[in-house]
Formats: C-alpha cells, structure tokens, sequence
C-alpha cells in the first residue's frame, strides 16, 4: 500500500543530504588531491581539517552503523555513486589485468617485505597490469608506491623508500607527508592504480599513491569489490584478521567459479603462511581431499616467480 507522501519528512531528508560534509550525488572517483584538500605538507596538523578526516568525524559522530535513517541513506546514496564510478573505471580498463594485493596495514615503510611488495607492482604496473588494493598503508601502500614508481629506475624506487623511511608507520606525524613529498619529486601521469579503502577504518589514512580511490561507508561492499575485481589474481602477504577472512572469500569465490574462472591465490612469505600462521597447508589439505576445488595455489618468496605466474595467467586468458 503506498501512502500519500509526507512532504514535511521529504523536505527534511532533502535537507539532511545537504547538510553531510560529503556529495551524496557523485559519480567520480575520489582522487588524493580531493581527499587531502587542505593538507599542507609542510604542517602535518592540517591533516585535521582536510576532507577526509572531516567526513571521518562525521562518520563516527553519526555512528559506524548508521544512527538514524537519513544518514543511512545518504551513505548508501554515496556508496551506490562510487559504484558507478568503479563501473566506469572498468570501462577503461579490463579486470582480467587487475591484481589484488592483501595485507596487513601494520606493515612497516622500511620492511623488506614493503619493499618487495612495491617491487612487484612496479614491474606489473610496467607490463600493463592494474593493481588494487584496500587503499590504505602497510602492504597497501607498498602496492600504489611501486604502481606509482612505474617507468622509473630501481634507484628512484629505492630513493623514494629512503624519503619514505622518515616515518615507517602510518602512526608516524610525517607519514603523510613524506608521501606527498614523493609524489612531488617524483610525478606520475601515465600509470594508474585503485585504492578502495574504506571510512570504517577511517583512522588508517588512505595512501595518497592511488591514482583513483573509491572510498566507501560499507566495509563488506568494499571488501567484496577488492576480491571480485582483481580478474588477474591475489597477492595475499602477511597479514592478520582482516586478510584471513579475504583468503577464504576468494576461496570460495575460485570454488563455484562465481565469474566463470579461477584466479590465481599467491602467497608470499613461505616461513608465515606454513608456520606462523598455517593457512597454506590447509588450504593444500583442502583441495586435496575435495573440499576445495578451482584453486590455483602458489607459495614463494621469489620476486620474479609472483611476476611470471601471473603474466602467464594472464596470458592464458587472452587466448580464452
């Protein structure tokens, strides 16, 4: 039964979506430059009045799961935009050349593991891969930094980790920026790469290395984009709770075959995946006695291994 509308309730909605400090309309992904506007490098304090820390405060002033109705929707009506705008991203760019990439945000600048993480998407990045990932720090970052560093020497690479060593964690007052000021001396037109962070973890500040960013409210909508979209295959390196649970959703996803094929799963850090934290073997012992199937499972700490099994995956895929 449709009852006659309530203007009076109408005309508040319409004012409430005017009233949040984000466009409840957009249909554009967000860039670094829009979510840092007011950031002054040279005074980390301003972080606190940029754009995204104002809707951050906002976020969890109104609650992580909506306070009221209009706030719900306003969100949604702005996750429901940035899916359009995804949308249009893969109209310029085919899925099947995306690689993921998992892990934890507690990862430290000044890691081996960073920089081999930024290693291995340089050299993607240059054989014409898009790389994704949760768009925050720690391994996320690492994935945009080497996407960001694409075209460039080893040396430069290595000259922006030294730049970026100044604050190892995203807890660091410099962390943002000395990323900016590598973003400054080491400008990037050609290649790109998407970050898809989220405001729930809004105190993990979004790596400003992504070329395009699509923030959102919902965390399981993010989640489940980052897993869905990588076409061309996962990178999953030490993580902790959150990158347990996205190992067994793209397990899954590769089982029912949900978009028709399986992606490679790539874990790197033999010592962590078999030892400290076991998946791996389980996941072998999964697939061996028939619980799992469609998964294709590498282990390898070798740089160049992660590079050639997935441009091989990626060439099998163009001659399908």
């Amino acid at each position: 039964m449709i009852k006659s509308p309530n203007y009076k309730q109408l005309q508040g909605l319409v004012e409430y979506l005017k009233f949040v400090p984000y466009d409840v309309s957009r249909s554009q992904l967000y860039s670094p430059q829009e979510l840092y506007a007011g950031f002054d490098p040279e005074r980390p304090e301003t972080f606190e009045a940029c754009f995204d820390t104002k809707v951050y405060r906002h976020f969890i002033a109104h609650g992580k799961r909506a306070s009221t109705p209009v706030e719900s929707m306003a969100r949604t009506l702005h996750d429901h935009g940035i899916h359009i705008a995804m949308d249009k991203f893969f109209e310029q760019h085919d899925p099947r050349q995306c690689v993921g990439v998992m892990g934890g945000h507690a990862q430290l600048r000044t890691s081996s593991a960073f920089r081999q993480v930024a290693a291995i998407s340089k050299s993607l990045t240059e054989k014409g891969f898009v790389m994704i990932s949760g768009g925050g720090p720690g391994a996320m970052e690492a994935t945009h930094l080497g996407a960001w560093m694409a075209g460039r020497t080893m040396s430069e690479l290595d000259d922006a980790l030294e730049m970026l060593a100044v604050s190892p964690s995203f807890s660091d007052p410099q962390w943002l920026s000395s990323a900016m000021l590598v973003r400054e001396k080491y400008p990037q037109e050609h290649f790109v790469s998407l970050g898809i962070p989220t405001w729930l973890y809004g105190h993990e500040p979004s790596t400003p290395f992504a070329t395009h960013i699509a923030k959102f409210f919902e965390n399981s909508v993010r989640e489940d984009s980052i897993l869905t979209l990588a076409f061309g295959g996962i990178i999953f390196t030490p993580g902790s709770a959150g990158t347990l649970q996205e190992i067994f959703q793209e397990a899954v996803q590769n089982h029912y075959l949900s978009f028709g094929f399986p992606s490679p799963m790539i874990f790197v850090g033999k010592e962590f995946w078999t030892h400290e934290i076991p998946i791996y073997p389980l996941l072998e012992h999964l697939v061996e006695t028939g619980k799992y199937k469609n998964l294709l499972l590498t282990l390898t700490d070798d740089t160049q291994d992660i590079i050639d099994r997935l441009v091989a995956f990626s060439n099998t895929q163009k001659l399908g």
